[in-house]
């Protein structure tokens, strides 16, 4: 009994290495497979941090129109041309030659003083200042309204004091009360106060999601193509079970993102000085159920694909929808709660979750458990899917035959 159970054991364990000496041998002699594990998964996170690299926008054309001609506003603006973020190229004697040059892509940014504003000042009534910026991009918007902003922030404060001062009140009596409560404005994720700083983390997750979703898939339509008998081994005369066959492919797309992992998620954000401090065995303990419920969801999708450009379909429609309703670049309040649990059923969406959390927050496995967990609830949802479909194609095949 004892020998039939270490035989069978080792017959497992025979079935396993050749699937997955098998699948190795034909993700690297596919050209196709080797530009989205290797290329793709590696030059991706390259290409999108140069992108990004000067996500601080610095001397941003903007316009003026200062119909009220004061010293007010005149010190408004020799504050705000201080900034890094802004420059004054335009002084404009109506709004609508600065609306021209905005058009005209010549400025970036518009700031009005309308004509009773020292008046309304001087009056103790409360002063208006328009600002306008341009939305065709992100960064041109935050690099105008943050800039405008700390100095109105300061103007108000000085303003407040003047105020005080004018009733008789003593110029240090008069600045406690204008901040009664000191704060310090610290950026405690996000230092730079970049884009890239937010977004590429979480891009990095999906890049790793999406390039092995879509080589499993393009693996799954070349089999397809080909009329292969997926559950004959190569070299052996008899069909093999369906665990032994995902346990296989399961173990070589493991081992090979084992691999890449660390490069993408740990060296990359190095190189490119992106938030960076969590701790590298919790990050990698992550990866393991997310690159397990991964690989089992795309080994279920990947069994519907007949054809390698079905893949690549299912890629580029993909993308963009796992990106918006995971929550990150959207609060996830906002999100419809249809969408919200269709996103619990993606991998990336715990993925990037978790990775933002852990590298740019410093948290820890206990912290994100509810992430680590429901990634492996969905590596065991995923491992059950993929056997129960790799057994419907296996049924198809048997009776076409």
């Amino acid at each position: 009994m004892r020998h039939r159970v270490s035989k069978h054991i080792l017959l497992l364990m025979a079935d396993v290495w050749n699937v997955f000496t098998g699948e190795l041998r034909a993700v690297f002699r596919d050209p196709g497979v080797m530009i989205i594990f290797f290329l793709a998964g590696l030059a991706y996170p390259v290409i999108y941090n140069l992108l990004y690299w000067n996500d601080d926008l610095e001397d941003i054309p903007v316009a003026v129109v200062d119909l009220s001609c004061s010293q007010e506003s005149r010190d408004f603006i020799f504050k705000w041309e201080a900034t890094p973020e802004v420059k004054i190229t335009h002084v404009c004697t109506s709004m609508d030659e600065a609306q021209r040059l905005m058009r005209d892509q010549k400025v970036h940014g518009i700031i009005y003083f309308p004509p009773e504003f020292a008046k309304d000042l001087a009056s103790l009534r409360t002063a208006h200042i328009s600002l306008y910026s341009d939305m065709s991009s992100f960064l041109y918007m935050k690099g105008v309204y943050m800039s405008a902003n700390k100095v109105m922030l300061g103007e108000m404060r000085s303003i407040e004091i003047r105020r005080y001062e004018a009733t008789g009140m003593a110029a240090p009596i008069a600045e406690t009360l204008a901040q009664a409560v000191p704060y310090e404005d610290v950026s405690l994720f996000v230092p730079s106060g970049g884009y890239s700083s937010f977004l590429i983390p979480p891009i990095l997750i999906l890049i790793l999601h999406q390039t092995l979703f879509f080589g499993i898939c393009m693996r799954g339509g070349v089999a397809r193509e080909e009329h292969n008998n997926l559950f004959v081994i190569p070299g052996r005369p008899r069909s093999v079970s369906t665990l032994r066959i995902i346990g296989g492919r399961a173990l070589a797309y493991f081992c090979i993102y084992m691999v890449l992992s660390p490069i993408v998620l740990l060296v990359v954000p190095c190189l490119f000085h992106l938030p960076h401090v969590g701790n590298t065995w919790d990050i990698m303990r992550f990866m393991v159920p997310f690159l397990l419920a991964t690989i089992f969801f795309s080994m279920t999708i990947s069994v519907f694909i007949r054809n390698r450009e079905t893949g690549m379909v299912t890629l580029l429609a993909s993308s963009l929808i796992f990106f918006f309703i995971s929550g990150i670049s959207w609060p996830q309040p906002c999100i419809p709660k249809a969408w919200q649990y269709l996103s619990y059923t993606i991998p990336s969406t715990f993925g990037m979750h978790g990775y933002v959390h852990m590298n740019s927050m410093g948290a820890t496995l206990g912290t994100i458990a509810k992430e680590y967990h429901g990634l492996w609830i969905l590596t065991g949802i995923y491992f059950l899917t993929a056997c129960l479909s790799l057994n419907l194609l296996a049924h198809v095949v048997r009776k076409k035959e």
